[in-house]
C-alpha cells in the first residue's frame, strides 16, 4: 500500500482528520463534532460562555477527547496507521492553552492502555496531576480584553505601529491581549505555568509527546511576534509578562523554529502502540486554520481566495510586507520570504441573507419564492446597472455599508449606510439614516428625495456584492502586480464557501477585483484546512527525507503543483477582468472609503481610531497609484 500523510483541523466545533496518499489525493476522513459527540461539556457550537466579561472558550479536555475519537473512527473505516508517514495540523487561530510544570513529564510517559483524557486532564478535586494550569482555552470570538488591546495597541505608540511591527493591530482574540488578562485575572494560574501553546502547537504537542514548538506562521496571531526581525518583540512581551518577567514569558513561549516544513521529530511511543502507527512517522509544523487554508492548492503570488460564508475571509499569498491596522499579515507558513496577507469581516452571508429575504417577501407570486431562492436576488443584481448608474456620465454613484452584525473592517458598529455619489461634485448625500439592525425590511423617510435614486430592497441586491468587493479590493490593490498587459490585480480568483455556488456573487467578484485568469470554484468542501495540514505533511517528509531524490528541496508551491490535480479540484465559473467594468469600480474606491469613513464617525468602534485608519487606507490607495 502507498505511503500516507495525515492532517488535521481543530476548529471551533469539530476536530477533522483526513489522510491522503502521495499523489495528494484524498484516502480516508473522520470528524468529532463537539456538540453532538461530546455534549457531557455542556458546549454550545463548540465553546462555553461567560456573557457578563465577554469571555468564549473551550475545555481543553474535550478536545483530548476528540483526538482519541477521531483517530478510533479512522481506524474503524479501514485507516492502517502503520503506512503513515508524517502527520500535520491546523487549529483556530488565537487560542491559548497553559500547560502545567508535569506537563512534559505526563506527555513523555503516557501509557497505551490508557485514554489521552485520563492520564492529562487532572482529577476535578486535586486528587491526580494535570498537564494543565488551567482548563480552558479562549477562543477567538471572545471580547473580553478591551482594556489589555488598548496597552498592546499604546505600547508601541499607535495601532499604526503596532500593526507594522507584529503585522496586526490588537484584536480581542489575539494571544498576547489574552495572556495580559490571563496573567491578571489568574495570577496563580500564571505561574503555575510552564509553556503556553497556541491551539495548532496544542494539537502537535500531543502525536509529539512533548511540548511542540509554535509555527512560524501562527506566531504572527500573537501582538507579540516582530515579522521583520523574526523574533519576539521586547516591549510586547514585557507588557504581556507583568511583573513576572520577560524572561519568564519568553521561557513559557518557547523558540520558534523559522523553518515551517522542518520536522520537529518523530511520533510519540504512545501513539505507536496504541494505534500502531510507525515509529519513524514524522510530526511536521502544526499551523493556524487560515495559514492552512492558503495551503490547500499551489496558490501563487497574486492569487486569492475569498471564502464566502458567513464571514467573509481574503487571503492572498505575497512577497510584499504592506502592514496597515485594517487587515493582517503573517509569515507564510512553508515558504520564506513570503507573507500571508488576511482581510476578516463578520458580516457576509448574513447580510447577502437579508436582503434576498426581503427581495423574496416582495416577489408577486409564491412561485418566485419558492422555485430557487436565490433567483429573485440574483436576478435584480445582474440586471441593475454598474454602481446603479443607467448613464455614467450623469448619475451619482450607489455605495452603501450592509453590516447586521457589528463589523471590524471597518470597526463599526451594526446598522446600514446608503448614500449617493456625485462624481462631478465630489459629494456624499445620505440616502437614508444609519439603521440599528436587519431585523425587518429597512424603509426609509419620505421627505428624502435620494429614495427614489435607490429602491429599497431592489438596489440593495447589486449595492450589498459591490460594497463586499469594493472593500476588498481597497485593501488589497496595493499587494497585487500587473498581469501581462493588464493592470494590477489578482492573477486568479478562487471562491469557497457557500456563497461560492452563487452565479451572480461570482459575475460581481470578477466584475470588481478583476481577476486576470478568471474566477474560480475551489470543490474540496469543508476539508481545506484539513487538506492543507496533509499537504504540508507530504511536502515536510519528502522534502527533509535523507538520500530522497523526488521532491528534495522543492519550495512548497512546487512540490504541490506537480502532483496536484486541478481537474479534480477547481471550476472556472465566470471570466474575471472586463474591460470598462473593472475600471468603473477603481473610480469608485475613494469615494466608498469616504463611506467608510461616515459609518465610523456615526457608530465606530474603533476605539478612537477612525481616523487614523481612514488616513492609513488612504496612504494605501496613494501608494497603489504611485506604483502604478
Amino acid at each position: 500500500m502507498a505511503d500516507l500523510y495525515l492532517g488535521f483541523d481543530l476548529s471551533t466545533q469539530q476536530l477533522k482528520g483526513i489522510a491522503i496518499k502521495s499523489d495528494l489525493k484524498l484516502v480516508h476522513e473522520a470528524k468529532v463534532d463537539f456538540d453532538a459527540d461530546l455534549s457531557k461539556y455542556g458546549i454550545e457550537k463548540g465553546v462555553l460562555t461567560n456573557p457578563s466579561e465577554g469571555e468564549i472558550f473551550a475545555p481543553v479536555a474535550m478536545w483530548l477527547e476528540a483526538v482519541d475519537l477521531v483517530l478510533q473512527r479512522l481506524k474503524d473505516a479501514g485507516m492502517d496507521f502503520s503506512k503513515v508517514k508524517g502527520i500535520s495540523g491546523a487549529g483556530m487561530q488565537h487560542g491559548t492553552v497553559f500547560w502545567s510544570r508535569d506537563a512534559e513529564t505526563l506527555l513523555g510517559g503516557l501509557d497505551a492502555g490508557k485514554t489521552l483524557l485520563e492520564q492529562l486532564e487532572g482529577g476535578s478535586e486535586g486528587e491526580r496531576r494535570g498537564a494543565f494550569s488551567h482548563p480552558f482555552s479562549p477562543n477567538w470570538q471572545d471580547a473580553s480584553t478591551q482594556k489589555q488591546c488598548d496597552a498592546f495597541d499604546a505600547r508601541l505608540g499607535s495601532a499604526e505601529k503596532l500593526a507594522e511591527v507584529t503585522g496586526s493591530k490588537a484584536h480581542h482574540r489575539f494571544s498576547g491581549p489574552q495572556i495580559l488578562r490571563f496573567h491578571e485575572k489568574h495570577p496563580d494560574a500564571y505561574r503555575a505555568t510552564s509553556r503556553i501553546s497556541l491551539v495548532s502547537s496544542f494539537l502537535a504537542s500531543l502525536f509529539l509527546g512533548k511540548v511542540a514548538p509554535i509555527d512560524i506562521s501562527d506566531v504572527c496571531g500573537m501582538n507579540l511576534w516582530d515579522i521583520e526581525k523574526g523574533s519576539w518583540q521586547e516591549d510586547l512581551i514585557s507588557l504581556a509578562a507583568g511583573s513576572e518577567g520577560v524572561e519568564n514569558l519568553k521561557s513559557k513561549l518557547g523558540h520558534v523554529p523559522e523553518d515551517g516544513g522542518e520536522s520537529y521529530g518523530n511520533i510519540s511511543k504512545y501513539f505507536v502502540h496504541r494505534y500502531n502507527f510507525s515509529p519513524s512517522c514524522s510530526i511536521i509544523p502544526f499551523t493556524g486554520d487560515n495559514p492552512s487554508t492558503i495551503l490547500s492548492l499551489p496558490l501563487r503570488p497574486s492569487d486569492a481566495i475569498v471564502s464566502l460564508g458567513t464571514s467573509t475571509t481574503f487571503l492572498m499569498s505575497t512577497p510584499q510586507y504592506k502592514p496597515n491596522p485594517a487587515y493582517h499579515f503573517m509569515n507564510h507558513p512553508a515558504t520564506a520570504g513570503l507573507y500571508m496577507f488576511m482581510l476578516c469581516y463578520k458580516n457576509g452571508g448574513l447580510a447577502r441573507e437579508h436582503i434576498r429575504d426581503a427581495i423574496n417577501d416582495l416577489s408577486s407570486t409564491s412561485s418566485d419564492k419558492n422555485t430557487g431562492i436565490w433567483n429573485n436576488f440574483n436576478k435584480v443584481a445582474t440586471t441593475t446597472p454598474v454602481l446603479g448608474q443607467s448613464d455614467p456620465t450623469s448619475d451619482p454613484m450607489r455605495l452603501g455599508l450592509f453590516f447586521p452584525r457589528p463589523e471590524i473592517v471597518p470597526n463599526v458598529q451594526a446598522g446600514t449606510w446608503r448614500f449617493l455619489y456625485n462624481p462631478f461634485s465630489d459629494t456624499l448625500d445620505p440616502v437614508s439614516s444609519p439603521q440599528p439592525s436587519f431585523s425587518s425590511p429597512q424603509t426609509t423617510s419620505p421627505k428624502n428625495t435620494n429614495n427614489a435614486a435607490w429602491p429599497i430592497p431592489h438596489a440593495d441586491a447589486r449595492a450589498i456584492l459591490e460594497s463586499q468587493f469594493l472593500s476588498l479590493r481597497l485593501r488589497s490593490q496595493n499587494l497585487v502586480s500587473k498581469q501581462g498587459a493588464l493592470p494590477p490585480q489578482p492573477r486568479r480568483i478562487y471562491l469557497v464557501g457557500g456563497g461560492a455556488a452563487n452565479p451572480a456573487i461570482a459575475h460581481l467578484c470578477g466584475c470588481v477585483l478583476g481577476g486576470a485568469e478568471g474566477v474560480f470554484k475551489l470543490n474540496i468542501g469543508g476539508n481545506a484546512c484539513a487538506l492543507g495540514a496533509a499537504y504540508k505533511a507530504a511536502w515536510g517528509v519528502n522534502k527533509t527525507a535523507k538520500g530522497a531524490r523526488l521532491g528534495k528541496g522543492e519550495a512548497f508551491e512546487e512540490f504541490v503543483g506537480k502532483r496536484w490535480h486541478e481537474e479534480g479540484f477547481v471550476e472556472r465559473i465566470c471570466e474575471g477582468y472586463r474591460k470598462g467594468f473593472w475600471e468603473r469600480y477603481g473610480g469608485a474606491l475613494k469615494a466608498f472609503e469616504g463611506v467608510e469613513g461616515k459609518a465610523i464617525e456615526e457608530k465606530g468602534e474603533g476605539r478612537g481610531k477612525g481616523k487614523e485608519m481612514g488616513s492609513a487606507i488612504t496612504r494605501v490607495r496613494d501608494e497603489a497609484v504611485k506604483e502604478d
